[in-house]
């Protein structure tokens, strides 16, 4: 018996399959909900679908932030992930730069993916129940903490994990502050409407260098000039506790972090479940469950 997800299917956001990159209109809603389905109000939502993000300050207590960063802590001190793949090094030291699938490895973040106050906003915006595509946490270090290159989620979610539609959205909430300076979120307010098409076949298992650094699924400097004089660049900063949540396909970044000041947080991505990935749309095999969770299981019921 053939299952659905190896049936072929329409690829509406082609990518890594031609030989120059292309911009693309975005075939899907950003706002799948109404104000009636959760705490978003309709001038709210309307504000989420014209940028691709929001950000709510003060969502998580202070006594919460503590409790959140003092397990990052532990994870990132904990011998026994050394060596385990879920653990993410910087390239160029052995600081830690990411530890993944952490609703599996922690009573504490497993708790915090069925939180209400998480979960109401992600079925509002998606319309739908849902579940944790992924889950993480990311140290940036000062003095070291390294950059992530402009790309959106998407475009590796679709091409490596087969997720059909623009229907995920991530959570960021800060643990520390966000300081202009020790290399906060970037984002290009509006380009989730447009899905920039890359070039580069997919290498096999990819994923093992591009955690680290990633240079295939990443944007042209003329497609990111054209979006960047388009849209703008938003630099996220505030206090920790803030959580900034933002559509799938945002064009966003972050530089490194020379100051002696880190900039670490919890980062959890909910897609529809009726969004479930499938068969890649780009690469021989889809990535890791800790990367692409096939467990579909709707959260916070």
């Amino acid at each position: 018996m053939t299952l659905q997800m190896d049936l072929p299917t329409l690829d509406d956001y082609p990518t890594r399959k031609a030989t120059e990159a292309a911009l693309l209109y975005r075939k899907d809603p950003t706002v799948w909900g109404t104000a009636e389905d959760g705490p978003f109000t309709d001038q709210e939502l309307r504000d989420y679908d014209a940028r691709g993000y929001a950000q709510i300050e003060g969502l998580v207590t202070d006594d919460e932030v503590r409790t959140y960063y003092a397990e990052l802590e532990r994870l990132g001190n904990d011998p026994e992930l050394r060596g385990d793949e879920r653990l993410i090094v910087e390239p160029t030291s052995e600081e830690v730069r990411s530890v993944f699938e952490v609703h599996k490895i922690s009573k504490v973040f497993s708790e915090l993916v069925n939180d209400p106050r998480l979960v109401e906003r992600a079925r509002q915006i998606l319309g739908s129940d849902v579940y944790v595509h992924q889950s993480r946490v990311n140290y940036k270090p000062g003095f070291g903490g390294g950059s992530f290159t402009w790309h959106s989620d998407f475009e590796t979610w679709h091409a490596e994990d087969g997720m059909p539609r623009m229907r995920a959205v991530s959570f960021s909430i800060a643990l520390t502050e966000n300081f202009s300076h020790n290399g906060p979120l970037m984002i290009m307010p509006g380009s989730h409407k447009t899905f920039v098409s890359c070039i580069g076949e997919t290498p096999e298992d990819y994923y093992k260098s591009s955690l680290k650094s990633q240079d295939i699924g990443v944007p042209d400097q003329g497609a990111l000039t054209c979006l960047a004089d388009r849209h703008g660049i938003d630099v996220l900063t505030g206090p920790a506790g803030g959580i900034t949540m933002f559509d799938s396909n945002c064009m966003h970044g972050s530089g490194g972090n020379i100051t002696p000041y880190p900039r670490s947080n919890v980062f959890i991505v909910y897609n529809s479940v009726e969004n479930a990935c499938g068969t890649p749309f780009a690469a021989s095999a889809p990535r890791p469950e800790f990367l692409s969770a096939r467990d579909f299981t709707p959260v916070g019921r």
